[in-house]
């Protein structure tokens, strides 16, 4: 029983290193590929995209035998519902942060005549944003994810992950020790979802829900300026509020909206579903 153990956590730490090496692995190759016909948002969110999914793809199939839904991808009715729960929360709480300093006077609306609005830009940064909110959830609350969850338990892993999931924005523009703390936040959120859920559409929803409605204020997301929709948001508050050039995501008002998303969470009705790898992975 005693020499059990080491051998179980051995096989862990092979099989999410073995999926942390095949993600950074297509990160850069993903990225070399793509940076010369794309822009930089667009390749960081294809790129991660990509990457995330062969390396869940590749892990699965040598590990469990399993497809790519096995990570909590798979459709049904609860599927759905969890879907529109996290869109709403996301989406609302994108908009109370938009909202909130305008009703203030903290903020106010503006033309941006740098960048004139431009629907079909949006449309294209809407799917775009698409790709990045699932590439980010299955490469963080994926394969490697759910195997620690299964072995460690929710609370030793979604801690850590969580502050993995903060530094690997650190390197975007204008990102500040305030951004950084909030993406650490949301990483413990959205590990907090995938636990009550027991599928990735949950946290999916409240991811894209927040980085798609964030731009239709013009504000930046995540340090990336979007400029679609012909305006931007003029702030007579310092960047403890407004989040400086980093976006609102830098700022103390996210750090609450955040917290009151937990609460969120916690009374939606969201649809517990079987997560395939948590079950699995203790019969090995």
């Amino acid at each position: 029983m005693e020499t059990s153990r080491p051998k179980a956590w051995l096989g862990v730490a092979l099989r999410v290193g073995v999926f942390a090496f095949l993600e950074i692995a297509g990160l850069m190759v993903f990225a070399q590929v793509m940076m010369p016909v794309a822009g930089y948002l667009t390749t960081s969110v294809l790129s991660t995209f990509a990457a995330a999914a062969v390396a869940n793809a590749i892990a699965l199939r040598i590990y469990e035998r399993a497809r790519l839904a096995d990570i909590g991808l798979g459709w049904s009715a609860a599927s759905r519902r969890n879907l529109l729960l996290g869109l709403a929360g996301g989406a609302g709480a994108a908009l109370l942060v938009t909202l909130a300093p305008l009703a203030a006077r903290l903020a106010e609306f503006r033309p941006d005549p740098d960048n004139p609005a431009d629907w079909g830009s949006f449309a294209f940064l809407a799917f775009a944003l698409l790709f990045g909110a699932v590439g980010e959830e299955m490469l963080f609350r994926g394969y490697g994810f759910q195997i620690l969850i299964a072995k460690a338990g929710p609370f030793t892993t979604i801690l850590p992950v969580s502050v993995l999931f903060g530094f690997a924005h650190a390197g975007n523009q204008s990102a500040s020790w305030m951004g950084l703390l909030n993406t650490m936040l949301w990483g413990v959120l959205l590990g907090v979802a995938f636990v009550r859920s027991g599928d990735l559409w949950l946290p999916i929803g409240l991811h894209y829900g927040w980085n798609a409605v964030l731009p239709l204020g013009g504000a930046n997301l995540s340090g990336f300026k979007m400029g679609v929709t012909g305006y931007k948001m003029h702030w007579f508050a310092g960047a403890l509020w407004s989040g400086g050039d980093y976006g609102p995501e830098g700022s103390l008002l996210t750090t609450t909206v955040v917290v009151a998303l937990f609460g969120y969470l916690m009374r939606a009705p969201v649809r517990k579903q079987t997560a395939y790898l948590l079950r699995h992975a203790e019969e090995d």
